[in-house]
């Protein structure tokens, strides 16, 4: 008998920004926490259009501007009622607005107030904008990503923005939240994406000293450098990912790719590894990338094919297509990240939303958000609240909202 997600029940305001901290948010919410997203209200009271983030999933939303005193009181009188906030700014942003941590943990002690921001707080490019590539460029972790002879490249946004910035900021979340359960008390949470990704390179910083990292970009074990830990073309033009790294595993590569198999016992010869490159170039491009699957499906040999996103869509049952939970709890499963009948319980996952995880849907400013409030605080418009002519939510002028 499973039980509900392990964060039912929990409150999180979200703060609207770019895609580290609503990603904090998602994972929260996949987790069964109540996320409720704070947006601007559309502009001159015009009819809200959905705001470009799709990391939406399982939440709700309301309306704030918070530069009326107005809605900023409706905010304070709500603090009481939230675990955790979420603050995706820069610094000093929510201070200048009277709703810094100072503030808020006084209105509430059990209060988690997350930040996460791209350069360290404390560093000298802290007054500075940036993305995803200048973190990491910071960070040491882009000097590490690239072929030989070739700049540093970066893997799209993951590592910064997701891995480093809001799945970072989503663990010092669940931290804290134990430390509360015996402290009884909340806390600041600070997360960065430039220590966030920098601790995430923690094995690779570590091999820079050692013979598996000491080379030049691009000229390691797994780097690019071997030929046997790469991808490589087929002759449909698709791709094959190698990873025969132990011995026993190149012996089957060696096999089933039917090379010479002197190249057993040069495989450790750098000097030779460009010459083996070539080979193996050679012989993946003799055959599709699906005859080759045919050929390694179910071997050691640790070549696998390169599968798109588009692939998965459409090819959920016969691969890993279709998207779960990035772990399974089988107690408690956490809520699964697309729809459709059955028990998925049986996979660790609880209940889905519509559509599926290869498809983002937008969030209005104010959807779903006044059920949240009535859920939280029980809160009504026109007995606690109301909406003024901008659009945005604010308390009631005769009394405040209860508490």
């Amino acid at each position: 008998m499973v039980s509900q997600p392990p964060l039912t029940g929990l409150k999180v305001l979200e703060f609207a920004g770019l895609a580290p901290g609503p990603f904090a948010g998602l994972l929260l919410a996949d987790a069964g926490a109540s996320v409720l997203r704070i947006d601007r209200p559309a502009p001159n009271g015009n009819a809200p259009l959905p705001t470009p983030d799709l990391l939406t999933r399982h939440k709700s939303s309301i309306a704030l501007n918070l530069k009326s005193p107005a809605s900023i009181s409706l905010l304070l009188s709500l603090i009481p009622k939230v675990d955790v906030l979420i603050d995706p700014f820069r610094p000093g942003v929510l201070e200048k607005l009277g709703l810094g941590p100072s503030v808020l943990l006084e209105l509430n002690p059990r209060l988690i107030y997350a930040r996460l921001t791209g350069f360290r707080r404390d560093g000298r490019y802290s007054k500075m904008a940036g993305h995803d590539i200048n973190y990491l460029s910071v960070s040491g972790a882009l000097a590490l990503l690239g072929r030989k002879d070739s700049p540093p490249h970066p893997p799209i946004n993951i590592l910064g923005d997701f891995a480093g910035g809001g799945a970072t900021l989503f663990q010092g979340v669940l931290l804290a939240l134990l430390s509360r359960e015996r402290t009884g008390k909340g806390q600041v949470v600070e997360a960065n994406m430039v220590d966030g990704a920098s601790y995430l390179a923690t094995f690779n910083r570590f091999a820079l000293k050692t013979p598996a990292g000491s080379f030049p970009r691009g000229e390691n074990l797994l780097d690019g450098g071997s030929p046997y830990y790469d991808t490589y073309a087929t002759s449909d033009g698709k791709f094959v990912a190698v990873g025969a790294l132990e011995p026993q595993f190149f012996a089957e590569l060696v096999e089933k790719l039917g090379i010479d198999k002197s190249w057993e016992r040069k495989r450790y010869d750098r000097d030779a590894w460009a010459e083996l490159r070539k080979v193996m170039e050679a012989k993946f491009r003799e055959r599709t990338r699906d005859e080759w699957e045919k050929v390694f499906d179910g071997t050691d040999a640790c070549v696998t094919p390169v599968l798109t996103y588009h692939e998965l869509e459409s090819d959920k049952r016969e691969r890993e297509g279709d998207q779960r939970p990035a772990v399974t709890l089988k107690g408690s499963p956490l809520l699964t990240v697309s729809g459709g009948g059955g028990d998925v319980t049986v996979r660790g996952q609880g209940p889905g939303v519509k559509g599926d995880g290869y498809t983002g849907f937008p969030l209005k400013p104010g959807q779903g958000g006044e059920e949240t409030l009535r859920q939280w605080a029980g809160w009504q418009r026109g007995r606690d609240y109301e909406v003024d002519e901008g659009g945005g939510l604010v308390l009631k002028k005769e009394g405040k909202a209860k508490l």
